[in-house]
């Protein structure tokens, strides 16, 4: 089974979820330095087409992401994939168990 989870991010734009280390606020003095930082260092992917940045995403590459959905939103599209998952694998597990039977 493929385990590559995608999470759109807004704007039909999507992040493997394995790669995502932290989902924060934009809104702090140091969050914004590391957007800074990220800018000059060549690693942000602005995904916001223009909108306000209401979460940042971290990966494990150390690209910052900038996306115009909220924190929560991204949290909660990834608690939902991981349930997807969780509930597709228990569903092939019972039907294997029942074609061996």
């Amino acid at each position: 089974m493929n385990n590559a989870k995608l999470i759109n991010i807004g704007f039909g734009n999507i992040v493997p979820a394995n790669r995502i280390v932290a989902v924060v606020s934009p809104e702090s003095a140091p969050i914004k330095r590391f957007i800074q930082d990220g800018r000059d260092e060549g690693k942000l992917i602005d995904a916001t087409y223009g909108r306000r940045t209401r979460a940042v995403i971290i990966t494990d590459s150390d690209h910052i992401i900038l996306s115009s959905i909220q924190p929560e939103t991204v949290a909660n599209r990834i608690i939902a994939k991981d349930n997807d998952i969780y509930h597709n694998e228990i569903e092939i597990d019972d039907i294997d168990d029942e074609n061996n039977s």
